[in-house]
């Protein structure tokens, strides 16, 4: 396993980690940020199998995202190219490949029953799991986001795409959100991580 990888998850992973990349056709990269996307996972032309991880993240939330991808790789693996990408299939090799990681050893004590709740039916993203997504961003390095549901009403904010958002009521879920240059409405998940914009009188 490349020394880069290993340094961007907890130690007591390392061996564990090690062997579930011992494939020949298999190659892992670690990347820059990218904002729509923690990781991903494809097969190659050549018949290589190429995951690639974002290099911004914490060893907790690297760990989970590379984990994630390999799951795709062994599902495809396993069953074949004609599943759904986050289907039972994928849901199950994911579970099974993350239980042994999920202990006191490699993650910290009051993150390990967010991390049993989230794996008894794991989503696409862990993102969606808005009390797991919080409690893994205690370890970020401090930047200038913040969710969107910490957000008082009617504060603006710019997202992944730069554009200027004012924050809206929430619905069942989500919260509705508009765009100032063009007035559309977006829906945005409570967790989604923005950048607010301070006001005039913040900045005076």
């Amino acid at each position: 396993m490349q020394n880069t990888i290993q340094n961007h998850i907890p130690s007591q992973a390392i061996p564990r980690v090690v062997q579930l990349l011992e494939h020949d056709n298999l190659v892992v990269l670690v990347k820059k940020e990218r904002k729509t996307r923690h990781g991903d996972y494809r097969k190659l032309p050549n018949n290589k199998h190429q995951i690639t991880i974002n290099n911004n993240l914490n060893s907790y939330r690297f760990l989970i995202t590379l984990v994630h991808e390999i799951a795709h790789f062994e599902a495809y693996k396993n069953y074949g190219r004609f599943i759904k990408p986050h289907g039972l299939e994928w849901k199950r090799t994911f579970q099974h490949l993350m239980l042994p990681f999920i202990n006191p050893e490699v993650f910290p004590v009051d993150l390990l029953p967010l991390l049993a709740r989230h794996f008894k039916n794991p989503k696409a993203s862990s993102d969606t799991d808005v009390h797991l997504a919080l409690a893994l961003r205690q370890f970020d390095a401090p930047n200038n986001k913040t969710f969107i549901f910490e957000l008082p009403l009617g504060e603006t904010f710019q997202f992944r795409n730069n554009k200027i958002f004012k924050k809206g009521k929430k619905r069942t879920k989500r919260y509705e959100c508009v765009e100032l240059a063009t007035g559309k409405v977006y829906l945005f998940n409570p967790n989604a991580e923005v950048e607010p914009i301070p006001s005039k009188e913040d900045v005076s």
